[in-house]
């Protein structure tokens, strides 16, 4: 490859790639986002940024505004377990408001920006080869990031796709216009589904559906009394989003002179709902690997800062997937809170200290 236009090219401008070029920027590398959406990318997320991810986000010198949060409550009818954090708060944060607060901060910092989306990836030895839009020649680079959600055009077009379908699970999620009730992430947890309940705001609260049937998530706030009638005739501040098959494997986070970082590099679910924090704390040590010329160092990094997570996110959906194991967990909570706040807290610290080659 003759010529380079940037050291690393980062496939996706949402809030993964975005930290992913911030972090590259500040270990020294120039750094390119392809990146089709032109105005503030939303998703539907639980919008929840646990204490480890905000405090990773304003060590980038990002402060997104937004309505913080002191811990996590579990209700399953009249059993209630509360969590609070022992280093600091979260913050509910609007998905748009995250990403303009990081757009701000990455174009200040000299990332470039290209607004269009990738057709073709190709790499050997020396870089990687991007084919954007209607482009007729590449965009070339020592390395290409793939940060392009669940459903990562990069993922495939590396050969890294895992095509075993396993249980679907789906997220949805709409604002109302209601004055939080709570200090806390509210979690409702029934049957056959979690409600998040997240302050993002004085008068805003997000309720976010993570669930295998077929339901409607009118249906599925229906299906506990109490945020129905705490929900009343608030109006919808929001369209309603969905998400999923939430679940996606990988062969491996890396190939060559590309890496996966966040959900392109695989996702369990969102049910512990620190899935930004372990984002974040991937695009820190793939900038890492990078840096170092060692891309092949990254998967082992990715490991040692989501571990935790794919550990307890897998044991908890595998219990949840047997009704009768499902209808105790909150109970055996109450029963030992101990317990509860431990993992709490671990899964809160996630993403505060990135791990180091």
């Amino acid at each position: 490859m003759s010529r380079v236009d940037c050291d690393v090219l980062v496939v996706g401008g949402g809030p993964v790639g975005m930290t992913t070029a911030l972090y590259a920027v500040q270990a020294g590398l120039s750094t390119t986002v392809i990146e089709p959406r032109t105005g503030p990318v939303d998703k539907a997320c639980g919008e929840g940024v646990m204490p480890g991810a905000l405090a990773a986000l304003h060590g980038l010198g990002v402060d997104p505004r937004g309505r913080d949060f002191a811990g996590i409550t579990y209700r399953a009818g009249p059993r209630t377990v509360r969590a609070g954090f022992r280093r600091g708060a979260g913050r509910g944060i609007r998905r748009t408001e995250l990403y303009r607060s990081l757009r701000a901060r990455a174009e200040s910092a000299g990332v470039q920006w290209v607004s269009t989306s990738m057709r073709a990836l190709a790499q050997d030895e020396h870089g990687v080869q991007v084919q954007v839009g209607d482009a007729v020649a590449p965009l070339r680079a020592r390395y290409a990031v793939g940060a392009d959600g669940l459903h990562s055009r990069t993922r495939r077009q590396t050969g890294l796709n895992d095509t075993r379908r396993p249980r679907r699970r789906f997220g949805y999620r709409q604002h109302f216009t209601i004055a939080p009730w709570t200090t806390d992430v509210e979690v409702h947890w029934g049957p056959d589904a979690e409600v998040y309940c997240t302050p993002v705001g004085s008068d805003t609260v997000g309720v976010a559906v993570l669930s295998s049937t077929g339901k409607s998530f009118p249906e599925h706030v229906a299906s506990f009394p109490e945020l129905a009638e705490q929900l009343g005739t608030a109006s919808a501040a929001s369209e309603l989003r969905a998400a999923g098959p939430l679940r996606q494997r990988v062969r491996s986070r890396a190939r060559g002179r590309v890496v996966l970082v966040g959900d392109a590099g695989g996702y369990v679910d969102a049910l512990t709902g620190e899935g930004l924090a372990v984002g974040l704390a991937q695009a820190a040590v793939a900038a890492q690997a990078l840096a170092r010329d060692r891309p092949q160092d990254y998967p082992r990094l990715a490991r040692g800062v989501s571990w935790r997570s794919t550990a307890l996110t897998s044991a908890l959906l595998s219990v949840s997937h047997v009704p009768p194991l499902r209808a105790v967990l909150v109970p055996a909570a109450v029963r030992w809170p101990g317990l509860f706040q431990l993992a709490v807290n671990e899964l809160a610290a996630t993403g505060a200290e990135p791990a180091t080659a």
